[in-house]
């Protein structure tokens, strides 16, 4: 089992290279100074925890708690990784092959908008059932000439103030619903501003809307 799980990870590491060069959040994701790297249990135990990945926790931690410190206790997951963990363990409810998570993962920017973290996660099925599952993720600071500048992106995409502020809330890694609940909006007004977004931005996906703003 250990030995097809190693050849599984290469598979997948091998399959993301082949996939990823192709996409802009990569041009982004090279400028990180380490990539930190998580493995869980299915039953969300922390098996392995990377020096850059406690950093960068550390990061999102604070941002989650307003800049402040996180009380709990050191080393805690940022709760945008424990819900990203929570989708991908859902997945491997339908996605119970290796070949199935060659070429998927689930993503999330995460953290302040001014050092997002890029999050991404993908599952290790296993013959034994869903229990000896294993669930991995990477963390990756963005490059920092790639802060968000939403003031920017407004001008070069010609947003609204609304879409701005539908842009700002994505960066924090929100859902349509936290996003409508905050701007006292209704969800599909929601989907309405970032369908105008997408547009505007020439985007295809949330992520790569945010990859483009952080251009700008």
């Amino acid at each position: 089992d250990c030995l097809e799980r190693l050849r599984t990870i290469r598979s997948i590491t091998v399959a993301q290279n082949a996939v990823h060069s192709q996409e802009p959040a990569d041009n982004l994701a090279d400028q990180r100074a380490g990539a930190g790297i998580v493995v869980l249990s299915s039953s969300m135990q922390l098996l392995h925890m990377n020096r850059q990945a406690a950093e960068l926790s550390k990061l999102i931690n604070m941002a989650e708690n307003g800049g402040a410190p996180a009380k709990s206790a050191q080393g805690v997951l940022p709760a945008a990784l424990t819900e990203l963990c929570t989708e991908v363990l859902k997945a491997l409810q339908v996605r119970t092959e290796a070949k199935d998570w060659e070429q998927f993962e689930v993503k999330r920017i995460a953290g302040n908008p001014n050092q997002p973290v890029l999050l991404r996660g993908f599952g290790l099925p296993d013959r034994g059932g869903i229990q000896y599952a294993r669930l991995v993720v990477t963390l990756e600071e963005l490059g920092r000439r790639h802060q968000l500048n939403t003031d920017q992106a407004k001008e070069r995409f010609q947003l609204t103030n609304r879409e701005q502020s539908v842009v700002e809330n994505l960066a924090k890694g929100w859902t349509n619903k936290e996003i409508a609940n905050a701007l006292k909006i209704t969800e599909q007004t929601v989907k309405e501003h970032i369908k105008h977004i997408m547009r505007k931005t020439n985007s295809t996906t949330r992520t790569v809307v945010l990859v483009q703003v952080f251009r700008s």
